[in-house]
């Protein structure tokens, strides 16, 4: 097991052709591929492009439906519900945002429920959109369950993310966390390099601790029991209950809102995924004068940034300061992808007939 660095525009260019060879439009493949590697550029490994694979069993497999034609199916001045259809998830993802940001430009508030929809990628790709246009952005989705509640042992909460961004100086707030202690994405990232999981992750089918996961992944595709543990670990003591009410409010915004699937029911009418998501942008001017209220939100995080460090340490983040120190690195050194990723690209590459732009691969330090 080790990791290639590979050229962030040969890269990009390589899942455009890919995503265009299923069959997406130019456009759409340029959709998919900017929230696919913006995962990667962040250093988000779990939703990057070791994701492609997932993705190429679902639209091969007739989950994701090319033709889709997305519906609007309620619309007020603040607020719409859109059915997907069984859309590509970042396509969906990216329109809906787009129609928050225009009604809260409009009307101070945009909120967009999405049912049947298909995996979005990383949550913060979406926030991101409305702070470019000076607006706040929140954005959840459910997910296939996967989270057992506090003192159970059957997953029926996805990792159910939740990400919330806005403008600020010299760089933006940005937090993006799955509601579970992992996502999935982090288990097959492991599952790939060793087998073997952190301790107070993910417990077995009878609810107990388990450390490998080809099993606990194998639970959670067979749905026989297990899964990955809530925001706080086990238990009450760590908090874990948190992390289960966390997932519930992001359960309401998506499946119940948009009257969609909630996470227990995900993926269990083949061959539709029936996931649901919800974005939503304000206009933060409705409280003040917005350069007032971004100038105390810039001074507050300077403040933290200023604060006393604990021994040993000589930093203090705030939330989006690493991914943007990772997208500077990544950009100058390659993106960093697994030889077992990338053996999925080639084989991606065979089946889409892209292999002509399949990268160069060079072995990372």
């Amino acid at each position: 097991m080790g990791y290639f660095r590979i050229d962030y525009a040969a890269l990009k260019d390589f899942c455009e052709k890919v995503f265009a060879g299923y069959g997406f439009s130019e456009e759409e493949s340029r959709t998919i591929t900017d929230v696919l590697l913006a995962a990667d550029l962040s250093a988000i490994e779990s939703h990057g492009v070791q994701r492609l694979i997932r993705y190429h069993d679902e639209i091969t497999s007739g989950m994701v439906d090319l033709h889709a034609v997305p519906e609007v199916v309620k619309d007020t001045p603040l607020t719409a519900v859109i059915d997907g259809h069984d859309a590509m998830g970042q396509v969906l993802g990216v329109r809906a945002m787009k129609l928050a940001i225009e009604k809260a430009k409009t009307a101070g508030v945009g909120m967009v429920a999405v049912r049947n929809s298909n995996h979005y990628g990383i949550a913060g790709y979406y926030t991101k959109m409305a702070v470019k246009e000076g607006l706040i952005g929140i954005c959840m989705t459910n997910t296939e369950a996967i989270m057992v509640p506090t003192f159970g042992k059957q997953a029926m909460l996805g990792t159910n993310p939740i990400a919330f961004a806005m403008p600020a100086e010299p760089v933006p707030f940005s937090f993006d966390s799955a509601t579970t202690v992992v996502p999935r994405g982090k288990l097959e990232v492991y599952a790939k390099k060793t087998g073997e999981l952190r301790p107070g992750w993910a417990v077995d089918e009878n609810g107990r601790e388990c450390t490998d996961a080809g099993r606990v992944l194998q639970n959670i595709i067979a749905k026989s029991g297990g899964g990955i543990l809530p925001l706080g670990g086990a238990g009450e003591e760590g908090s874990g209950y948190k992390g289960y009410g966390y997932g519930m409010l992001c359960e309401i915004c998506t499946a119940i809102l948009s009257g969609g699937t909630t996470s227990n029911y995900v993926y269990k009418n083949p061959p539709h995924s029936n996931i649901a998501h919800f974005f939503m942008a304000v206009d933060y001017g409705m409280f003040g004068e917005k350069a007032e209220i971004e100038k105390r939100l810039s001074v507050l995080m300077q403040e933290l940034r200023d604060s006393a460090k604990a021994e040993g340490q000589d930093r203090i983040f705030t939330h989006g300061e690493k991914e943007i120190l990772a997208r500077e690195r990544i950009l100058k050194e390659g993106v960093p992808v697994l030889d077992k990723t990338y053996e999925e690209m080639r084989m991606i590459a065979a089946y889409t007939h892209t292999e002509e732009y399949l990268p160069a691969a060079d072995p990372a330090d």
